[in-house]
C-alpha cells in the first residue's frame, strides 16, 4: 500500500543511509574474529617493521699504486698529452653513461683552459668512483690526491677500472652490450655433439 503523505518518500530518502555491506563489526558470524586489541592510531595496525641496521664495509685498497703509471704506459703518454681523454672516458664509465666520454672530456679541458685547475672538476669523480667499488680513500683526501698530481690520480682511476672488466675504449654502453651478449650465450644450452638427432 501507498503512503497518503507525498512527503514520506522524500523524508525517508533524505534521513536514510546508504546499505551496509560486508560484515559488521558486531556480527555473530562464528567466522569472523574482532582483533584481540583495539588500536586508536592507524599507524599501529602496520607490524613493527625489524630494525636494520647498515654495516659499512671495509674499504678495498686499489688495485695498483698511485705512482705505478708506468704498468701502463700507453694510458700514462695520453693522459700526459691529453688528459680530458682519459677524464672523458672514466667519467662514462662512473656516471653509468649518462653522459658520455666527448661532453665530460670537453668540460674538463674548457675548465683546465679557463681556470688552469681541472682538477676541482675531476677529485669528484674519484670519490663518486671510490663509493662505487668501496675503496681506501688514499694516499690521501681525492681534493688533495687530484690538486698535487693530476696525471697520476687519472691514471689510477683508470687502471682501477681497466682491472675491473672494462674495456675503455668502448666507453659504458659497448661494455654493457658486451656483458649482455655474454648472458644470454651463457644461457644457451650446448649443442649436443654430432648435432640434432635425426627422426
Amino acid at each position: 500500500m501507498s503512503s497518503s503523505n507525498p512527503n514520506s518518500y522524500v523524508k525517508f530518502s533524505e534521513t536514510s543511509a546508504l546499505p551496509a555491506v560486508g560484515v559488521p563489526v558486531s556480527s555473530s558470524n562464528p567466522y569472523f574474529s574482532q582483533p584481540a586489541h583495539h588500536h586508536d592510531n592507524f599507524n599501529s595496525h602496520m607490524p613493527a617493521a625489524p630494525p636494520y641496521h647498515l654495516h659499512p664495509t671495509a674499504p678495498e685498497p686499489w688495485k695498483s699504486g698511485i705512482f705505478d703509471c708506468f704498468s701502463d704506459p700507453q694510458s700514462c703518454c695520453i693522459t700526459l698529452c691529453c688528459p680530458c681523454i682519459t677524464f672523458g672516458q672514466i667519467a662514462e664509465i662512473v656516471d653509468k653513461g649518462s653522459t658520455s666520454c666527448g661532453v665530460s672530456g670537453a668540460i674538463y679541458a674548457v675548465i683546465a683552459y679557463m681556470t688552469g685547475c681541472a682538477c676541482i672538476y675531476s677529485c669528484f669523480y674519484r670519490s663518486k668512483l671510490r663509493h662505487q667499488y668501496s675503496l681506501d680513500e688514499s694516499p690521501c683526501g681525492d681534493c688533495l690526491v687530484h690538486c698535487f698530481c693530476e696525471p697520476c690520480a687519472l691514471c689510477q682511476e683508470y687502471r682501477e677500472l681497466q682491472s675491473r672488466g672494462f674495456n675503455m675504449a668502448i666507453g659504458w654502453h659497448g661494455n654493457m652490450d658486451g656483458r649482455n651478449r655474454e648472458m644470454a650465450m651463457a644461457s644457451i644450452p650446448p649443442m649436443m655433439e654430432g648435432g640434432m638427432s635425426r627422426q
